[in-house]
């Protein structure tokens, strides 16, 4: 049996508009009424329409991909790997594959060539392959902003990791924290910056100095154990430690039983990113969820909305976090 394929001018006829009325409410563009939007759209739901991505892009002079462009280390790290995966899920709702970008793309021709719009994420000022994706012509979001000098992203989605950390510090100091460290990611990243003025800011408003130990912005559970091992060596009255690389508070706890500290009595740990090492240390880590899919979704949402017109250039979403209080900062009683 043969099943016939759902074309444009059969939803428009259902609907009762013109193909190119019916063309536009499906892909976001042109003068059409909310009210006319939302029923060619659901006429096309309900008729089981799937629009013809390859002719759409000839029709467009498209690539149909975008490029995604992680840090280095984002093999190593959950956190990006799930952001990956919501950002590949979001542009396949739009009808775009994604192309993750290594270090020397732009050796292989034009970017503009080969996608419609780029994704960088946590791009920063030593990665030297930015400002040449930055500079390629097409649109370019970035998952939060770039601190160098090169050319302005198309847009961005930021999360406020400042307020993040200042939560974190705010639970700590509720918990009995009164001298805590922070674990500190290496690099010029605005999300490094904003962790590290974040501390600075909090140690002035609470009259107190929050001891940073510089680690590598991708360290390993070891790298954080021998940072901590530092850090207490140095001033044994710290009774609380952030780690801010993703996975590795649990060398944290590692390094404080070596040294005969007690987790959760006299020393709180807690993490800036939430992931499977945090939830499943024993004792689980009090962590930020960043949200990591959510934010991967919301990063290409912006860039494809850019590409369809629907929003325009320069824009700025926020994206939220949540705090996720767990054994590792809970004193018993």
């Amino acid at each position: 049996m043969t099943v016939r394929i759902v074309t444009l001018l059969d939803v428009a006829r259902a609907a009762g508009v013109s193909r190119s009325t019916a063309s536009d409410a499906l892909q976001g563009s042109g003068r059409v009424a909310e009210a006319t939007r939302a029923r060619v759209r659901a006429t096309a739901d309900a008729l089981g329409y799937r629009p013809n991505s390859a002719a759409r892009r000839l029709r467009r002079a498209s690539t149909g991909a975008i490029g995604l462009h992680l840090p280095r280390t984002a093999s190593r790290l959950d956190y990006y790997m799930n952001l990956a995966f919501g950002a590949v899920a979001r542009a396949q709702d739009d009808g775009f594959d994604m192309v993750l970008l290594g270090r020397s793309a732009a050796a292989h021709g034009p970017l503009a060539s080969r996608v419609d719009g780029l994704l960088l994420i946590d791009p920063d000022t030593a990665d030297d392959a930015v400002p040449e994706m930055l500079g390629a012509g097409v649109p370019v979001v970035t998952g939060e902003r770039y601190p160098g000098p090169s050319p302005a992203p198309s847009g961005a989605v930021v999360c406020d990791n400042a307020a993040s950390l200042t939560a974190l510090l705010d639970h700590l100091a509720e918990r009995g924290a009164r001298r805590p460290a922070l674990l500190a990611p290496s690099g010029e990243s605005a999300w490094a910056q904003a962790l590290r003025d974040a501390a600075d800011a909090w140690g002035r408003e609470h009259r107190t100095r929050v001891a940073v130990r510089a680690v590598p912005f991708a360290a390993a559970p070891n790298e954080a154990a021998d940072a901590v091992r530092d850090l207490l060596g140095a001033a044994p009255d710290v009774d609380a430690v952030v780690c801010g690389p993703d996975g590795a508070a649990p060398g944290v706890l590692h390094a404080a039983a070596a040294l005969g500290r007690t987790p959760a009595k006299d020393l709180l740990v807690a993490s800036c990113v939430d992931g499977t090492a945090t939830r499943t240390s024993n004792p689980p880590i009090t962590a930020v969820d960043l949200r990591p899919a959510e934010y991967g979704r919301a990063c290409a949402e912006l860039l494809c909305d850019i590409l369809a017109d629907r929003t325009p250039p320069d824009t700025v979403r926020p994206h939220d976090w949540v705090l996720h209080p767990r054994a590792s900062t809970q004193p018993a009683r």
